[in-house]
């Protein structure tokens, strides 16, 4: 049978060569398509992707499962069809691997349909050219980096600075308050993370309106590669077929373009500048340029990106930051001053942050609490070589100020009211701007600056403390 069709008309091909996930089969009929999926092993566990046409007979493929087992002369079926992913109602509230198998230790859905992951982006004439905001009831973001409606805002950090703690509240805040489907794709995600996030989002009451789709670290590359292309193929059903707002947390997508530059080394590519693949640009693209607004729905994706040694020149945040709408920019030292969210207000910015958009108000406001905090930042250094003492008394009044914004703008999470006892707080765009406008005022300036550490609204302020003495 090698080598030739069988009697269901199915081809089959034959083993010729085995490297680690990259594998060379010989067709002597009819050459696979490239995307489409070979089954190979003893019982056709063994999924490969076609990446290249080598010649008229030979292809090479990246398995998407372990390759323990396979040897030169094994038969090969081409399924004649690309990696699919499952679509409808019945995938909410599930977990979902790369091949669309449920990892919940549930029964799998009965009535669903199955996509190409494989998906042209959205045509310019459907897409929607309206400019709106996201409200995500943290007041950093709400008020510094206002995220866009169908836009994608990307999460810069190192590790453990709290990306994945960010895009946590994220979910909860935005199911809780807005009526719109979620997706959840792990990209190399450790194992106890996926399962963690599983458990929160369920008695937090948000899973019903929530899909989750993993690939764990120690998967193949081409697995942790398709998983991004697989839940926006979900993504792309809530919006186009149910008409639903979705949003689409990746975390994260440095991991996507890493799962990329091991399978262009596999594949035997020239790396590009610091070992990155040639092809980066046009993968990303690719993937990013699905995410789109549309007349029918919006995908709005917030994506954690890790920043390698907390270099933002590193060619992977460089390409990530050109598709984005909005940057939020983690920072160490902030996390390390117990500012949390760690957000760097001086490094994140977003397009939408424009009087046209968010209203001459809140730019104003936006401007000032920013050139505040440039102020204070300029200030640091007299400060620690001269003390406070040395400052004019004009300078004294802005450190306080951008002292207090800075611990206005902390805030308790509902996702880590367990670790820190304290409750979580939704804060709408009105009380955050109200806030910092009181503080930009001076009305707080006899209030202790703890007095504003981790609330919710100014008013918790006057509440707890009254003015010093």
């Amino acid at each position: 049978m090698n080598g030739q069709k069988d009697h269901r008309g199915i081809s089959r091909g034959v083993i010729v060569a085995v490297q680690g996930s990259v594998v060379d089969v010989r067709f002597d009929d009819h050459l696979p398509f490239v995307y489409s999926l070979l089954r190979t092993g003893d019982k056709g566990q063994v999924i490969i992707e076609v990446m290249e046409q080598l010649d008229t007979r030979n292809v090479r493929g990246i398995a998407l499962t372990p390759t323990q087992g396979l040897s030169r002369g094994m038969s090969v079926e081409d399924t004649g069809e690309p990696l699919k992913a499952p679509v409808g109602k019945e995938i909410l509230s599930r977990m979902f691997d790369v091949f669309g198998n449920t990892i919940d230790h549930q029964e799998a859905p009965s009535s669903v349909q199955w996509r190409s992951i494989h998906r042209q982006p959205p045509p310019f004439s459907t897409r929607s050219t309206k400019s709106e905001i996201l409200e995500t009831g943290i007041k950093l973001i709400d008020v510094l980096v206002p995220l866009e409606r169908g836009g994608k805002a990307g999460l810069f950090g190192g590790a453990g600075v709290g990306k994945t703690v960010l895009l946590t509240e994220v979910i909860h805040n935005m199911i809780g308050h807005q009526q719109g489907a979620s997706i959840f794709c792990g990209i190399g995600e450790r194992s106890r993370e996926g399962e963690e996030l599983y458990r929160d989002m369920k008695e937090s009451g948000v899973l019903p309106n929530m899909v989750m789709i993993f690939s764990q670290m120690n998967e193949p590359p081409c697995s942790r590669f398709r998983v991004a292309n697989a839940a926006l193929t979900m993504a792309e059903y809530f919006r186009d077929d149910e008409h639903r707002d979705v949003l689409l947390l990746i975390d994260n997508i440095f991991r996507f373009i890493q799962a990329g530059m091991e399978i262009s080394g596999l594949m035997g590519r020239m790396p590009s500048r610091l070992g990155y693949q040639p092809t980066m640009s046009t993968e990303l693209s690719a993937l990013e340029e699905r995410i789109a607004n549309t007349d029918s729905g919006a995908i709005t994706s917030i994506q954690a990106v890790y920043v390698p040694a907390d270099d933002l020149t590193d060619p992977s945040a460089v390409h990530t930051f050109s598709h984005l709408s909005a940057s939020i920019v983690l920072s160490r030292k902030r996390a390390n001053e117990g500012l949390y969210p760690a957000i760097d207000p001086l490094q994140s910015g977003s397009q939408m942050a424009v009087p046209g958009i968010v209203g001459r108000r809140h730019y104003d406001l936006s401007q000032e609490i920013r050139k505040t905090l440039a102020l204070y930042a300029d200030l640091k250094d007299i400060i620690a070589m001269l003390g406070l003492d040395q400052l004019t008394s004009e300078d004294r009044k802005i450190v306080a100020r951008a002292r207090r914004l800075e611990r206005f703008l902390t805030q308790p999470f509902f996702s880590t009211e367990q670790f820190t006892g304290m409750k979580g707080k939704y804060v709408s765009l009105k009380d955050a701007l109200n806030g910092c406008e009181r503080i930009l005022n001076d009305e707080f300036a006899d209030y202790p600056e703890n007095a504003l550490y981790m609330i919710g609204s100014i008013d918790e302020a006057t509440q707890k403390h009254g003015p010093s003495d």
